[in-house]
């Protein structure tokens, strides 16, 4: 039950005195922190929330506004992705780098806070998909209490729900180099392109949307149920994304796919990026 589940989670948090949370404003790491601070108490959690350019702005600031409302410490820091070579060429590599390069920056702030953990959003669900990101958890010894507490996505937004949080159906967000095929060279100007179109869309009410990209191709992806919805604004929406600088703009007839690039990899690329 999770009843039950919710209370393994607070269980696990009354093993620390003080942690750091890698917050990014996701349904995730928000239950985690409400959870961090009902059993640690406010002073002793602290929210850390890192932006970047391979992630929006207007993310980066609603989870530092989330962090406000919900009453807890929180610190910004800057995270220059695009300085690590196999994330710049957008490697398979570069999961891992990124995710490195994140726990090594909240164990830094971990030092500052006198925390004897950090903690991340990490849930079941995470196990069953590319994900080398959890090595770099690993190395880095940082601690995924959903995961540890058996808890799946679904199981999350209904604890959200319970838990009367704002973002409780939040869509999930993903770095934006995931909108381009591995060993494509990442530059800020196509990184900022995409934002800029999948923002429009989301303004048009496509709330999951992915923009990927192919050279000078706009390869749009949406929901199944929500393709005739696409066809119906593509005049408007070829405009807006050609005015981007896209020449060419596309639907994807087999709908929304989360990691849809990870499909072009081969076993032994995945299994070079999560055993190392």
């Amino acid at each position: 039950m999770l009843i039950d589940k919710e209370n393994q989670v607070k269980h696990i948090l009354k093993n620390y005195d003080r942690v750091v949370i890698g917050f990014s404003g996701g349904i995730d790491s928000t239950v985690v922190l409400d959870e961090a601070v009902k059993v640690l108490g406010q002073e002793n959690v602290l929210a850390v929330v890192a932006n970047s350019d391979l992630f929006s702005d207007d993310e980066f600031k609603k989870a530092m506004e989330l962090a406000e409302d919900l009453g807890v410490q929180s610190k910004g820091i800057k995270l220059d992705y695009l300085s690590d070579p196999e994330i710049k060429q957008n490697t398979p590599q570069s999961w891992y780098r990124m995710k490195k390069m994140l726990y090594q920056a909240l164990k830094e702030q971990a030092v500052l806070f006198n925390a004897d953990a950090v903690l991340d959003g990490m849930i079941m669900d995470d196990d069953t998909d590319f994900r080398p990101g959890l090595r770099a958890r690993d190395e880095m010894g940082a601690v995924s209490v959903l995961q540890n507490a058996n808890i799946y996505k679904s199981e999350v937004r209904e604890l959200a729900h319970k838990l009367g949080l704002s973002n409780w159906n939040k869509v999930a967000s993903c770095s934006v180099s995931s909108r381009f095929p591995y060993y494509t060279e990442l530059n800020p100007e196509d990184l900022k392109r995409v934002l800029a179109a999948e923002k429009f869309l989301r303004s048009l009410g496509f709330l999951t949307v992915r923009v990927r990209v192919h050279e000078t191709a706009a390869r749009i992806e949406v929901p199944q149920d929500q393709l005739n919805k696409i066809v119906d604004l593509s005049k408007e929406i070829t405009t807006k994304l050609q005015k981007l600088g896209y020449q060419y703009v596309a639907m994807d007839l087999t709908g929304f796919c989360s990691g849809h690039m990870n499909q072009e990899l081969t076993d032994e690329e995945k299994n070079k990026a999560l055993v190392g």
